[in-house]
Parts: structure tokens; C-alpha cells; sequence
């Protein structure tokens, strides 16, 4: 007999005690029992793929006449209501489950098989009715490929493209702002902040190509595969349908996997996909660094530029404001770096027809996708929109940069050159005064040859 807070569920094992409140049933709570690794459970982006999938599932089962219309019709309601996170809190298991993550496909089966059995008014059966025509071996590899490619296409593509926006209305901004450049983290010839930040565009506009470069293989679905990738207990047409049904509802063209064996036994893909958010993730660390070197100071550092004042930066020193949002970002995508190496490594345990680490791919690749979504909109809008450019701090330390000297090698050569140089540099003056003083050049002639703005390769007019 339970007790008011437990009933009693049975399944092919025998009987288990589950919560009175929970909409999930003994296979649940087995995995709920078995798995007590993390206390993190799978992914709402997850979640919302595994009600999408369910409901398309249900729809073509019924179109093939396999599953009865009001049955079909109440498994795919209660599968919409998963994938809009309806009763998140019904899924509980670990991520660090079953390698298969059958734990997941049949929490997914209960919740669902319970919510419809309440608009029939009959018995849903989870593996009969609601898994009807699938395996966990092929739902959760589609489940991976859809929640990814849904988050890629609705979240981190337009975040990008807001990043890059607002970096190429500043580098407009900034065309004709001339700097010193940096090499070695040392003085080097001049460059315009324009063009420093040409460079960050393209690092983000390349970013994007590769991660739509990954999308015409992230949109093959191994539904369609069942157990081991032949497709037992799916009728003809089962899987065409379901993509067609998935493609309706997110409005992104899937199509059933070119070759189930390899959908359901490697993540290929996925390692793919994560390859390419981990190249993203040092493009921003890059755009951060530069961003915090330039920013430091403000008296003993290099003070290019001011980042916005967002918080105070020190809880003993009074006044100190810290680049928070640039260490914020690289610390996440040290994490997507991280989370890399975890697909990666996962990606090898495909043994024979299954690779038996799906849970941790998802949670990984679902969590890159995430931070990296919203570590762009945080750089855009509270890092490259608001940093102001200290002109009169750059003009004085282009005006001492001994590196100018760079333009004279053809006149004075290289050695004359050095000495210039070190001059300028050890007597704290301005490097056209030393190279008069030494050369006997005209004035005028030295002044436009040590331009910096010229110095940039930038045209006057531009």
C-alpha cells in the first residue's frame, strides 16, 4: 500500500514507488534511483526537442494508420505541451545516465502516455503507443541533431549577426582614429581602430560560415533507424513523414539520415559542430583580450579605450572598475573550449551500431550553444556599443611610437633607423625631432614620411 506521498507504478521489472505528484512512471523513477551523479538534468532546448520529435512521431504513426487518430491526436498534444516546457519539472534524470539516454526517451514516454490517457479517457501505453515505430537509439540521436540545429538557427546565427553588426558600425565609426599597433603585446607601426576591428568582424562573419557550413548535415535525422539502424518495427515512409512533420513545425527543412548505421552509431556531427563553436569561442577570447588590454589603466596601463563603468571592481579599493563583461565572456568560452573536449572524446564511444555517451554530448553541445548565444549579446551590447576611445592618450603615444622610424629604411636603411629609435626613445622625445636632428632631413619631408594616419595604408579620402 503507498503511502500519501509515493504510488506504487510497475513495469517489465516489477513494482516501483514513485511520488504521488509526478506525471512520469517506474522507468523514471529507476533512472531517478539509479543515477544520483549531478543533480543536472537534460536540457530544456533538450526536452523541447524530445516533445517535438514525440508529437511528429505520433502524427506519422496515425497518417500510416498505424496509431488510432484520437490516440495520435492526444499523444501529440501532450508532446506540444513538453516541447513548449510545459511540465519541465517532470524531467528529472541525471544527465549522466544510461550512455543510450533511454532513461530520457522513456521520461519523455511516461509524462506523455500519462497526459493523454487523461484527454482519451483511456489507457496510453509509453512503449506501445507513444514510442510506437522508435528506439531510444534513434529518438535521442535525432533529439541531439534537432535541439541543435533549432538553437544554431533561431539563437546563436542572429546573435552573431548583431555582434558583428555592432562591430562594423563602430569600426565606421572609428575609421579615421590612427593608434599605435601592437605586436609581442610591444609598440608597433600604426593602425586606425577601424581597421583593428575589420579584423574582429571577420573573425565573427567567418565564425558564421562555418557554423552554417555544419547545418545541411545537423538537418539528417536518424529517426527512422529504431535499435541498431535497420529499421525494425517502422513502416515504409515513417521517417519521411516525421521530418516533414518536424520540418512544418520549426520551419527548418529535415530530412531523414543519408545512412542510419552511421546516425545511430557515431556523433560525427555533433564533434563537428563543436569544432566550430570552439573556433568561435577563441575568437571572442581574442575580441575580450584585446578588449581588456586596451581598456587597462587607467593611469598605469595601455587606456586606448574605457569600457562601460558597470559595477565597482574591488571590494576593498574604492573607485576601481573592472572590464567584468570581457573576463565574463572568455570565462565562458573557456567552458565551450571545455565542453569541446568533452563531445570530443565522447564523440569515440560509438561501439559498433550505438555510441553510448549521447546524454553528454546533448548537455555539452547544448550548453555551447547557450553560452556562446548569449556571450555575443553581452559583448555587443555591453562592451563594443558603449567602449569610448581615449584620442587624447592614443595621439600622445603615437606621437613617441619609435617604431614610426620604420617608414625611413628606405632613405636612412634599417641600422640608422635603430639608432633613431633608441634615441627617441631614451631621451623621452618625439621620434620626428630625433630623426631631424640626426639625418638633417627637411621637416616637411620627414612629416610625410612619418604619417601614421599614411603609415595605415588608409587613402586621405577614406
Amino acid at each position: 500500500m503507498s503511502d500519501s506521498r509515493t504510488r506504487t507504478e510497475t513495469d517489465s521489472m516489477g513494482q516501483v514507488q514513485v511520488p504521488t505528484h509526478a506525471l512520469y512512471g517506474a522507468q523514471t523513477q529507476r533512472a531517478v534511483n539509479n543515477f544520483p551523479l549531478s543533480g543536472i538534468c537534460m536540457a530544456r532546448d533538450f526536452i523541447r526537442a524530445l516533445g517535438l520529435v514525440k508529437s511528429a512521431c505520433a502524427f506519422a504513426s496515425a497518417e500510416l494508420g498505424m496509431l488510432e487518430p484520437k490516440m495520435a491526436a492526444a499523444i501529440g498534444e501532450a508532446a506540444d505541451k513538453i516541447s513548449r516546457g510545459t511540465y519541465y519539472k517532470h524531467f528529472p534524470v541525471d544527465v549522466f545516465q544510461t550512455g543510450s539516454g533511454t532513461s530520457s526517451n522513456m521520461n519523455a514516454n511516461e509524462v506523455i502516455a500519462k497526459l493523454a490517457a487523461e484527454l482519451v479517457d483511456h489507457s496510453v501505453h509509453p512503449n506501445d503507443h507513444v514510442n510506437m515505430s522508435q528506439s531510444s537509439n534513434d529518438v535521442i540521436p535525432t533529439c541531439i541533431h534537432l535541439s541543435a540545429a533549432l538553437m544554431l538557427h533561431d539563437r546563436l546565427l542572429p546573435a552573431l549577426d548583431h555582434l558583428a553588426r555592432l562591430i562594423e558600425i563602430r569600426a565606421v565609426e572609428l575609421a579615421g582614429v590612427v593608434k599605435t599597433g601592437r605586436t609581442h603585446l610591444m609598440d608597433a607601426m600604426p593602425v586606425t581602430f577601424g581597421q583593428e576591428l575589420s579584423g574582429w568582424l571577420t573573425q565573427i562573419r567567418q565564425s558564421q560560415q562555418r557554423l552554417e557550413s555544419v547545418q545541411p548535415r545537423l538537418h539528417r535525422l536518424a529517426i527512422g533507424g529504431t535499435a541498431v539502424g535497420t529499421g525494425v518495427n517502422t513502416p515504409i515512409g515513417f521517417a519521411e513523414l516525421v521530418c516533414a512533420e518536424l520540418s512544418r513545425k520549426t520551419g527548418l527543412a529535415f530530412h531523414p539520415a543519408d545512412n542510419h548505421f552511421e546516425a545511430l552509431s557515431c556523433q560525427d556531427t555533433a564533434v563537428e559542430l563543436s569544432g566550430q563553436l570552439k573556433t568561435l569561442a577563441v575568437a571572442l577570447i581574442k575580441i575580450c583580450n584585446d578588449l581588456r588590454w586596451a581598456n587597462s589603466g587607467p593611469l598605469a596601463g595601455l587606456a586606448d579605450l574605457s569600457l562601460p563603468a558597470l559595477q565597482p571592481g574591488s571590494s576593498i579599493m574604492p573607485g576601481k572598475i573592472n572590464p567584468v563583461v570581457p573576463e565574463a565572456v572568455a570565462m565562458a568560452c573557456t567552458q565551450v573550449i571545455g565542453n569541446d573536449s568533452c563531445v570530443t572524446l565522447a564523440g569515440q564511444s560509438g561501439n559498433f551500431q550505438l555510441n553510448v555517451m549521447l546524454p553528454l554530448v546533448a548537455h555539452n553541445l547544448i550548453q555551447s550553444l547557450e553560452l556562446l548565444t548569449n556571450s555575443a549579446l553581452l559583448l555587443a551590447n555591453k562592451a563594443i556599443n558603449g567602449f569610448v576611445v581615449n584620442t587624447e592618450r592614443i595621439d600622445q603615444t603615437l606621437a613617441r611610437n619609435p617604431m614610426l622610424v620604420t617608414a625611413l629604411n628606405r632613405a636612412i636603411g634599417y641600422e640608422q633607423g635603430a639608432a633613431i629609435a633608441r634615441q627617441a626613445y631614451a631621451d623621452k622625445r618625439p621620434l620626428l625631432e630625433v630623426a631631424q636632428e640626426v639625418t638633417g632631413m627637411d621637416e616637411a619631408e620627414l612629416r610625410r614620411l612619418l604619417d601614421p594616419r599614411k603609415l595605415t595604408g588608409v587613402k586621405p579620402n577614406s
